[in-house]
């Protein structure tokens, strides 16, 4: 097969969204087909050198990267849109990642032009507090394109039966497919040596460290970890807080709440971590922690699991019945009161926390692996262009 991902950005700053479309697609290329993404080089550094296509070679993936142009609120790059029109046709199939985007209007309306079939992965976008969120702009946008592309969708591809059935009132009616994201579990085989973050962080010490990575967005929680940890400190003087991961927005109001709470000093920002200095922070962890309010997936939970750590995530996390399923954490609203008493029970029960990690180390191998789940999507593309019924 020939297949174009279409997704805005492959910064990593943006989280899980870009990380899962590029393994996506690599993970699929290894199976034999030909796999190309289509993006903008909205995060990377400014180059006014560069105002046309560059083509990049990312393992066996096509990755072909376009100027933004403002505004870049809503990622337009017109050279982008040029090249879509050219070569989509010649494209079996399409994934589109994310909705209310320029290159969301630009690919399906190229798609249902040449009658090239396309799936479209929302990101969260259609659970119910984030589709509420900015509600007139949305409108404007699903009756100018957003509603037309979902509706002819080929499938709408969700990552978990969670967000499916949240999603449902807003589907447009166009059917859709469960398939998770995944890790590619070779690159969590091998930690650092232990005490390698701690060593760049000497406020922590060898106090036990209660690990928050992601973005520091609105959704997160971060008010709800902020309260729930300085619980937790009153109680125990061995904690610290960790919070990692790209300022959306939030970082200002975090400081102001852990000062607030009086655990600004039990509290270290340590900013994006990329790579080892991820993989440090995560082996260096007592346990992961994510309150969000809404999370279509938590590809940053599947992470903490794939190196042993037991997470503590809220009940609007979409992965939270496997995790509980499994045993491989605790799950809760995401309600200070409630997380306190989840980070310490898992806190005062070193062993139960030993299994749980160990339990979620073993659910990540058996469903979220991209090797497997590779195998998963050939299977639906295969169905869409056969014109069969979605596995």
């Amino acid at each position: 097969m020939k297949i174009l991902h279409a997704v805005a950005t492959l910064s990593p700053e943006t989280g899980g969204p870009a990380k899962a479309c590029l393994e996506m697609a690599r993970a699929v290329a290894r199976r034999g087909h030909e796999v190309a993404i289509f993006t903008t080089d909205l995060g990377a550094p400014a180059d006014p050198a560069v105002a046309r296509e560059r083509v990049v070679d990312r393992d066996g993936v096509s990755v072909h990267i376009f100027p933004v142009q403002p505004p870049k609120r809503w990622r337009a790059s017109w050279p982008m849109g040029r090249a879509l029109r050219r070569q989509i046709p010649g494209f079996e199939l399409v994934h589109l990642h994310s909705l209310y985007l320029f290159h969301d209007w630009v690919t399906g309306a190229v798609c249902r032009r040449h009658g090239v079939p396309y799936l479209v992965r929302p990101h969260g976008t259609l659970d119910p507090y984030i589709h509420r969120r900015h509600r007139l702009a949305k409108t404007v946008l699903e009756h100018a394109f957003q509603n037309r592309g979902l509706s002819r969708a080929a499938a709408i591809h969700y990552t978990t039966e969670e967000e499916k059935r949240l999603a449902a009132p807003y589907a447009c009616g166009a059917p859709g497919v469960v398939v998770p994201l995944g890790l590619d579990l070779a690159d969590y085989q091998r930690l650092p040596p232990p005490g390698s973050f701690r060593a760049r962080h000497p406020e922590i010490g060898d106090k036990k460290i209660v690990l928050f990575f992601g973005r520091l967005n609105f959704k997160k929680g971060l008010d709800v970890l902020s309260e729930a940890f300085a619980q937790v400190a009153r109680t125990r003087e061995d904690v610290h807080l960790v919070i990692a991961g790209p300022d959306h927005g939030m970082r200002r109001k975090m400081e102001s709440w852990v000062s607030a709470q009086g655990v600004c000093a039990r509290t270290t920002f340590a900013g994006m971590l990329l790579e080892e200095d991820k993989l440090a922070a995560l082996g260096d962890s007592e346990l992961f922690v994510l309150p969000s309010y809404s999370e279509n997936f938590g590809l940053a939970v599947v992470e903490a699991m794939a190196c042993g750590l037991p997470v503590v995530i809220s009940d609007k996390v979409n992965i939270w019945r496997e995790i509980e399923a499994a045993g491989a954490g605790r799950v809760g609203p995401p309600e200070a009161k409630a997380f306190a008493r989840m980070i310490e029970e898992v806190l005062a029960d070193p062993d139960g926390a030993r299994r749980m990690g160990e339990q979620g180390k073993a659910l990540v191998g058996e469903k979220f692996a991209w090797d497997r789940i590779a195998v998963r999507l050939e299977r639906v593309y295969d169905a869409i262009l056969a014109g069969q019924a979605l596995p």
